[in-house]
Formats: C-alpha cells, structure tokens, sequence
C-alpha cells in the first residue's frame, strides 16, 4: 500500500490561504490536514474544508461534459463527450459573432478559484481576443481598494503576523473567527500580553463575543464614526504633530472637514452613545501600537470607499506607522508582485469594448439595459451567480432565454449550472497545479496536485487551452503549460521574490516573501507611501469619476471613469436605505438588512455539502433582535418572510440579542433549493453600487420581515 503526502493550498477567496497536506493512498486523497510547518496555517484547517476530501469525491461531482434534455432549469441533462461539447460551444459561439458581433458573448468569472493561474483572469485572453463584452468584476473590495490607493496608496500595510506586538487592537467590520480565523491566534496572544481588543459591528459576532469591548453600529453609518474620532482626535490635541507635519499631506483641510462631524452628529448616525465615541478615540489615539483590521463588508453600503478614506487616514494622525504592529490592515494582496496585464492580456482587446459589470448580470440578460446586440451567449466559470447576484427575478428570465446559449464549467449542477446547455467537469485543487497569492498573508503558496483528474474533469488552465483550439486561435501564447503560465504570471526580479526560487516554493509549498520580520517591521515609519506624494494623503491626489475602478478589478478596460469628479477628503454619505435618510421607505420596510458570509460555506461553496449545511443549519436562518421578533409576533424557529420591493426569501427566525434592534441577519451562501420557495437573500438586494469603484451596496437594505 503506496502512502504519500502532498503538499498544496487552499483555493479559496479567503485571506487565510491555508498550506494543506493530503494524504494519499494508491492513488486516492483519503484526508486533508493543515500544514503543521506554516507559521500562519499552524496545523489547522477550518469548518468549510478540514474535509475537502468529501468534496472531491462527492457522489454530486459533474465529472463529464453534459448536454441539457429538459428545460432550462430543470437540471436535466445528459453524458457527452468533449469532443462533441467543443465543437457545440465552438459553432455557435461562431455563429453568433457571425451575425450578432462577438460582443454579445459574455464571460463571467470570479473567485471559486483564487489561484493565480486558473483563477479570476484564466478566461481573459481569450476573451479580449474574440472581442466579446468585457465582464466588470468588482464584488469585493473593489471600493476599499479604490479609498486604500486614494489614501496610502498599494500598500500590504500591517504584517498580519505584527498584530502580536500591537497593543489596541480594532476589528472593524471583520469577523475575524468566522472568515480569518487563522489569524486570531496572533490577536490571541497579543492579548495575553495586554492588549485591548475592540469589534465595531452591528452583530456581536463569534469574534465580538470574546472582544474587551463590542461597539454596536447601525449598518453603513461608519464613516460617521471614524470621521467624528477624527474630530476628537484633532480637537483635543492627540495628533502626532511630528508625523503629520513629515509624513502627510491635506491635514488643515483635513481638520477643516472633520469640524463638522461632531460625537453628537455621529451619535445621532451611527446609534452610538457619545460618550462612547469620545473614548474610542481617545482610547485608540493614545494606546501605542495601535491598528486597525478593516472587514470587507466595510465598504458595502453608499459610502463605503468613503468609510475607507475616513479609517486609512486614522493610522496617520496618531503616528500608528511609526510603531510594529501599528496602522492598518487591508489587503496584503499588495506586496504580491502578480503580473496582471500577463494575465488578463488588455493587449488583445480591440479599441472599442462593451462593459457589463457582473453584479448587474439579471438587467443584462433580461434585456433591461438595451445592449445592442443583446447577450447571446454566457459562459460561467469560477461562480455562482444565480446565488450571489442581484435582480434574481431578472437573471431567472433571462437564463430561461431559448436564444440565450449558456456554458457553466463546475464542480456540482449548482443554482446557475441547472440553466445551462452545456456544462463542463472542472478539477478541484486536489487535481490542478496553482500558484496562490494571499490577502491576509506575506506567503507565497504552491499547490501541487495530489491526484490525478476525476472523470473527465479539467482545469481552467486546460478548459481555455481547449477552447482556444476549437476556436481556430493559432497563437501560441493560448497553448503555454501550467508551468509556463506560473513562470510568466510573478515578477522573479522583484525585492519580495529575491533568494526564493520557483522550485522552492513548489517543493516546500509556501515561502514568506523576502520582507522584514514580523517582528522587526514598521512599513512606514519614515513615510514612503505608495502614493504620488510618498505620503499618506489625507487630500487625495487621485481623484477622477465618481465610480472610478482600480487596475485589479479594471480587467485591462481604460474606459472606466465616469460621474463627477470624487471629493478629495473624506465625508460622510449616508445609506441609500435606512430609517434615518428614507423615512418614507422605512415606514414599509423598517428593518435594515445586512448579509454575512456564513462560517461553514464560502460564498456558496460548501452550500450543498452535508457537512457544512450541518454545520451552518440546513436551511436559511434570519436573526431578530427580541424586541423586533416580538413586535411581530415571530417566535424562535417559526417559517418567516422577508421582503421589499425587489424580491422577497422564506426563511426560519432565529431570535437573538446579539443583533442590534432594527437590523436582521440572513448569512449569505445557502443555494435556492436550501431557501423556502426558492430564492436566496440577493433577490433582495439593490442593483445600486456604492461611491467608489462600483462596489455593490450589499448591507444597504431595508426590508420587513413577516409570519407565515
């Protein structure tokens, strides 16, 4: 009996990226583990993929090309061969540009994969080469990212790993045990030496249960808050003069602006006592090291990148930089040196290209936009939209479409793959071979695979080269191996990859990029932000149309900037929806609607694995406040609705002061034959994007909730 371990990592858009070993038996995964060596993995793995082994093998895998025979969503199909898949795909998708333009085909894609080659940008060449409808995908983090750069520029930021030196420690909008749980331990034992821990969220969380102080806030009011601690900062003289006068720009315009958000002006926004305000500020402005972890549901309201500005400026005015294990944590994504355009290929694109971003994916297929020509054909990979997207009611319509061809590379027939016509095996990571960036961490991950192929299941990698050849594209850049492609994608002369080689990283399976320690390292003790200045610009230099994009999320288009020119300070917007701002709106729909993701799936993975559904409830569950259960007369574990003018999901009540009054909690990631009557919690949420970068607004929502 041959026994071995492989090692890889996980795939998933999670910033813990963990380093996994498998074991392998003649041939078959048997168990999956975390990578005891790792120093941030450190032997465990979480609830969604401590069994990933289960989900490779699962009697539910599509592990052969399949034909649909019934109608378009009833998950009717039938076995094909590739061959036949190929040449289907190949002579209607020229057919279409033939009489429509390639411009009415469609790519979508997002993270089911995060590695670098077979994840967000695998399709991108051959996209921009056949001209089709560039594919905007900006569901995450694209607004943070956008304020981040106007602010600090690309900076990784804190080392993660730094937390254990920090001494006031603020997670704000991060649910740090539910979504990046590998990194508690570094909180953990900043603690134990003294550390103060501080959550700002409207739900006490797993994370702000154990927290020495948990700051209920209404739901996008944030920026209310982070621009009145400004205030009491600038006002009772807790600058770090020395350091803004060398390190900053804008300051005077700074304090100009923040003098009008006042503690009494953010209470009455946020539903935070002043009092509480006033310490925070003072607590954070003179307990060094002090740092910020900012959560990705920061940005998800109307002015989220502006909460962003607000909360990057805050590590300047105290002098947090100077100290290890001060400032503020975003992405550490940044001190990746990916080669981008490598991936998407911008290059390809003709002159002129159509935009479609993904969250307004129903409008589109419906025909609500008036796209001309319309989109004739789909092909997903990497999502799930049907579960995830907005306007569920429109995207529906529009993937029963007869003229409508749709392709779904997949793991499982999921909500969106029951619509297709022809649905392709995909691997898992156990059976591709990937580069991993991370966003909560400074290593550099390899994924070997530790089996062969299930089926007929290929890679992303694999899937394009396939379709560039019955496409009839000779150029050899569509044809490279995974190897070639790994190679090209990192820049191997950058300083962060000096000393580690290709080989190194394949054999060990992570290397720490080549920065300063963990222990040792302050980025910006001495300024030298990535920004135009070299300083940390309280007045942004970057400034253009009102929902301009970063270059990550831009997929190569230079076409993005549209509105009115950003205000370079931060202010506050308040939400589209909420009973302070629409009043009117709040009379039917008085409940504010925020939507997590679940600690057992991610995103919708996982949604339909016995395991986690055990773990997460196996069907969808709405947090009450007591008093807002009781009003209605819902009682824990009764079938309840929640609805607006967009759509409406049956769930069951779960009744909870852990939820702030006048918010309720769905998590996010049950499928639509998880949910009561069939609809998931996106059918609720608005098609509006946020101030920056086209950020969807998923935590601005007001809703009812009512008895079955």
């Amino acid at each position: 009996m041959a026994r071995i371990t492989v090692v890889g990592a996980c795939p998933h858009d999670c910033p813990d990226t963990c380093s996994i070993l498998t074991t392998v038996e003649d041939g078959k995964a048997i168990a999956v583990r975390g990578n005891p060596d790792h120093p941030f993995t450190r032997g465990r793995l979480c609830v969604k993929v401590n069994n990933y082994e289960e989900r490779v093998y699962s009697d539910k895998r599509v592990l052969n090309p399949l034909r649909r025979v019934g109608p378009k969503g009833s998950g009717q199909f039938q076995r094909i061969s590739w061959d036949e898949a190929l040449e289907t795909i190949a002579t209607r998708w020229k057919s279409i540009i033939a009489t429509d333009g390639a411009q009415a085909i469609l790519p979508y894609s997002y993270l089911g994969t995060q590695g670098i080659i077979n994840g967000l940008n695998v399709g991108d060449p051959l996209f921009n080469k056949l001209g089709a409808t560039v594919s905007e995908r900006t569901f995450c983090d694209s607004g943070s990212c956008t304020a981040y750069m106007m602010t600090i520029g690309p900076t990784p930021g804190v080392d993660p790993e730094s937390f254990v030196h920090s001494k006031y420690i603020l997670l704000w909008a991060c649910n740090t045990l539910g979504t990046n749980s590998h990194h508690w331990p570094f909180i953990e034992q900043a603690r134990k030496a003294g550390a103060r821990l501080v959550v700002i969220d409207p739900v006490r969380t797993r994370t702000a249960r154990l927290a020495d102080w948990h700051i209920p806030i209404r739901p996008g009011t944030d920026a209310a808050l982070a621009l009145a601690m400004i205030h009491v900062i600038i006002k009772e003289n807790l600058v770090d003069r020395d350091y803004v006068d060398r390190h900053t720009v804008g300051y005077d315009e700074l304090t100009e602006r923040a003098s009008t958000y006042t503690p009494e002006f953010a209470a009455r926004e946020t539903g935070i006592p002043v009092e509480d305000i006033v310490k925070l500020a003072r607590e954070y402005a003179t307990t060094p090291p002090a740092v910020v972890r900012i959560g990705v549901a920061v940005e998800r309201h109307a002015g989220g990148g502006q909460t962003v500005r607000a909360i990057a400026c805050l590590p300047g005015l105290i002098g947090a930089w100077k100290h290890v294990g001060g400032g503020l944590l975003q992405l550490p994504i940044w001190a990746f040196p990916v080669k981008w355009e490598v991936l998407m290929r911008p290059d390809l694109q003709p002159e002129k290209m159509r935009v479609l971003n993904s969250w307004r994916l129903g409008s589109a297929l419906s025909g609500e936009l008036g796209f001309d020509p319309p989109i004739k054909a789909l092909f997903v990979y990497n999502a799930n939209p049907m579960a995830m997207v907005t306007e569920q009611a429109k995207l529906e319509q529009g993937l029963e479409r007869e003229d409508l061809f749709t392709v779904v590379s997949e793991h499982f027939l999921t909500d969106t793959a029951r619509y297709a016509d022809i649905v392709l095996p995909a691997t898992t990571q156990l059976e591709q071979k990937d580069i991993m960036f991370s966003w909560g961490h400074l290593y550099l991950s390899y994924n070997n695979p530790a089996i062969e192929p299930l089926g007929e299941a290929v890679s992303n990698t694999e899937l394009f080269r396939r379709l560039a050849k019955a496409m009839g594209i000779e150029d050899p850049s569509f044809y490279r191996t995974d190897d070639e492609m790994i190679e090209a994608s990192l820049d191997w002369t950058n300083p962060v990859l000096q000393g580690i080689s290709l080989e190194d990283v394949k054999a060990k399976g992570y290397t720490r990029l080549t920065v300063p320690s963990a222990d040792d390292w302050a980025p910006h003790r001495e300024g030298n932000f990535p920004t135009p200045t070299g300083k940390c610009e309280f007045k942004s230099t970057i400034t253009g149309g009102g929902n301009f994009v970063v270059p990550l999320f831009r997929q190569g288009y230079n076409g993005d900037q549209d509105g009115t020119p950003v205000d370079a300070l931060p202010h506050y917007i308040p939400p589209n929806e909420n009973p302070q701002t629409t009043p009117a709106l709040a009379k039917r729909y008085p409940l504010s609607l925020i939507t997590p993701k679940s600690h057992a799936f991610l995103n919708s993975n996982y949604g339909n694995l016995p395991a986690q559904t055990a773990q997460a409830g196996e069907e969808q569950s709405v947090f009450l406040h007591p008093d807002d259960a009781l009003q209605r007369g819902i009682v824990a574990g009764a079938p309840i609705r929640v609805f607006n003018d967009r759509g409406a999901f049956e769930a069951f009540a779960s009744i909870s002061p852990d939820v702030m009054p006048g918010v309720v909690m769905a998590p996010a990631g049950y499928w639509h034959r998880s949910n009561r009557k069939g609809a998931t919690v996106h059918a609720l949420t608005p098609p509006a994007y946020a101030d920056l970068g086209r950020a969807p607004t998923f935590s601005d929502v007001l809703v009812q909730v009512g008895k079955l």
